[in-house]
């Protein structure tokens, strides 16, 4: 079934409905336009919002970035970003393979309409010029027909008359006959435009038009074709992107089920422990004292802090502020000292009849400065550390002892790292020194002396930095391990000595805060040197940073350089450094530098 023969008479139908077909495409390329607008708007605003909630620095300093629920909501809102960028790609495609190609489409079939139908009217014109001739020819013919009718009666009227004249009758015949002969050729000339328009209007409903109609037919057919893969396409560029957004939110269900609530409450503890001990019991202190005191020095509830038996409500109110660690003028604390100056071991009577008395044999504000710092932690390194607060140092002695271990071990690990670069520069410069020896046309080898020469001072100087801060962890370490309930022996053993050091000196000038804090110092040294750290440092350095191909074969002859053969996966343990070689570890435990350009390298 086709038009040209079911609808040879709908010319009209078919102009209406074929216009009615590109208003169509065109309607759904406006939809399909206001769609793309409304995904690329929501793009833009999923990714302003992933900007505002990212942050906007480098957040491995940030002490909340080591929360694994902080870094799940990092990975969320990186999801999201993904996400948007599928939102935008959805906008292009529907933009690019819809709207712009239909809309091509339609201008095309436009002017294909637009030809066809204007054939069609040119043939309808000339059947219609056709038919007014054959409309004229019919007039003529008519009224010849009927001249020559009337020519024929009125010779005949005149040939009866006997009235008329023979040359009348004769002039009457003859345009009888001249009438006839016109009706006669005027009925020839009709015939002819007769079937003249009867072949015009057989090949114009016969071949022409349904020709025109088939055509539109066949344009039409291709129009909603094409509207039909508009309508796929519309669908299927949202399922294309469906396995990248099941993707993130597979990625965003993995950040939520990777958040460990005591895994964070472990991060926290690491961050905010001091390694502080608590606070001990708080001493009676008997204000009837000096009332009932007798010269025994083991009589009951004797006070502690000034001569009189009376607390100096100043060191009271100091001492009251280092207790209660949530004071909020208690949020960085002094550095800890252990303290060194105790009181007798307890006697019979004392253990009858309470603690003993102090005998002040020294400075009276010493001994309440001392007594303060032997049940508070931290201690008082000074009154301009009361008035000014903590005077921040290299060895980070300002801060609490798991604190202070930590910051150690974090500048150890940063100078080893520098360390290791210089080492490697060195060994760099001496093969390139090593290579311009042997071909001079590459270089002199006298220009690499004076970056040796810094290297070299450079690796001196962190290594000295690397003793320095080995030795201050040292005494950190020996801190906390005097600190610990497992060493309560050891430190009760060093209290007693301690105090049978006071008693042998007197009042000796070493028995203020300074000189104790001084002598704690010199037994923290003492301690042995924890190199637990450091073993775990060096089983740090020897892990790969990532992994890599080797892309050509490659023959290690020269000294510091490993064979590695096309395809073998091997261990990067170093990048390159600028010199062109890069130090890899092979699956059987070889390690040696190969150039880089042989590599294709995937970091970690």
């Amino acid at each position: 079934m086709d038009w040209g023969t079911e609808l040879w008479d709908q010319f009209d139908i078919l102009e209406r409905h074929t216009q009615w077909g590109l208003d169509l495409v065109e309607k759904y390329v406006k939809f399909v336009k206001e769609r793309s607008e409304i995904e690329q708007a929501y793009a833009k605003q999923l990714r302003n919002l992933v900007k505002k909630y990212l942050p906007k620095r480098n957040t491995r300093e940030d002490p909340e970035s080591k929360f694994c629920q902080y870094q799940a909501f990092l990975q969320v809102v990186k999801e999201l970003n993904d996400f948007a960028g599928q939102r935008e790609v959805v906008a292009e495609n529907l933009m690019m393979q819809i709207c712009v190609e239909l809309s091509r489409h339609a201008q095309e079939l436009k002017q294909e309409r637009k030809s066809h139908f204007q054939e069609g009217r040119r043939a309808q014109q000339q059947l219609e010029n056709s038919f007014k001739q054959l409309e004229n020819s019919k007039r003529k013919f008519e009224r010849d027909c009927r001249e020559a009718e009337k020519a024929l009666l009125t010779a005949e009227k005149l040939d009866q008359d006997f009235n008329a004249t023979k040359a009348d009758v004769e002039k009457a015949k003859q345009q009888a006959n001249l009438r006839s002969h016109m009706a006669e050729e005027s009925k020839n000339e009709y015939a002819s435009f007769l079937q003249k328009f009867n072949r015009d209007q057989s090949q114009f409903y016969f071949i022409e038009m349904p020709q025109i109609f088939n055509k539109l037919q066949e344009m039409d057919e291709r129009r909603t074709v094409q509207l039909k893969e508009g309508y796929g396409v519309f669908s299927e560029t949202e399922r294309k992107v469906m396995p990248i957004i099941g993707k993130c939110l597979d990625g965003m269900k993995a950040a939520a089920d990777s958040v460990n609530e005591k895994n964070d409450s472990q991060v926290l503890i690491e961050l905010h422990k001091s390694g502080f001990e608590r606070p001990g019991d708080v001493d009676f202190e008997d204000f009837s004292q000096p009332i009932n005191r007798t010269s025994s020095d083991s009589s009951l509830g004797t006070p502690r802090g000034t001569l009189d038996g009376r607390s100096d409500p100043r060191l009271l109110g100091k001492n009251k502020g280092k207790r209660w660690p949530f004071s909020k003028k208690n949020k960085l604390p002094p550095p800890p000292l252990s303290p060194v100056i105790s009181a007798p071991p307890p006697t019979s009577s004392s253990a009858t009849n309470g603690p003993p008395s102090p005998k002040f044999t020294r400075d009276p504000l010493s001994y309440c400065l001392n007594e303060i710092n032997k049940t508070v932690k931290p201690r008082i390194a000074s009154f301009r550390s009361l008035r000014w607060g903590p005077v921040i140092t290299e060895d980070f002695s300002h801060l609490p002892p798991e604190q202070r271990r930590k910051k150690l071990q974090q500048k150890i690990e940063e100078r080893n790292r520098e360390l290791q670069k210089e080492i490697d520069q060195r060994d760099a410069l001496n093969k390139m020194k090593d290579v311009y020896q042997k071909t001079p046309q590459m270089g002199d080898p006298a220009s690499l002396e004076p970056k040796i020469s810094e290297t070299l001072n450079n690796i001196e100087k962190l290594r000295l930095e690397i003793q320095k801060y080995e030795s201050w962890l040292a005494e950190a370490e020996g801190r906390m391990l005097s600190n610990r309930p497992d060493n309560i022996l050891r430190y009760s053993r060093h209290l007693d000595h301690a105090s049978t050091l006071n008693n042998n000196n007197g009042s000796h000038e070493k028995d203020s805060p300074d000189a104790t804090h001084s002598d704690d110092s010199q037994d923290a040294l003492n301690q042995p040197i924890y190199t637990e750290f450091d073993e775990d440092f060096e089983e740090d350095l020897a892990s790969p940073i990532g992994t890599c191909v080797a892309m050509y074969q490659f023959e290690g002859s020269s000294e510091g350089t490993i064979s590695m053969t096309e395809g073998e996966e091997l261990s990067l343990m170093e990048e390159d450094k600028g010199d062109g070689w890069t130090r890899v570890r092979r699956s059987k435990g070889a390690e040696g530098y190969v150039p880089t350009s042989y590599l294709r390298v995937t970091l970690n």
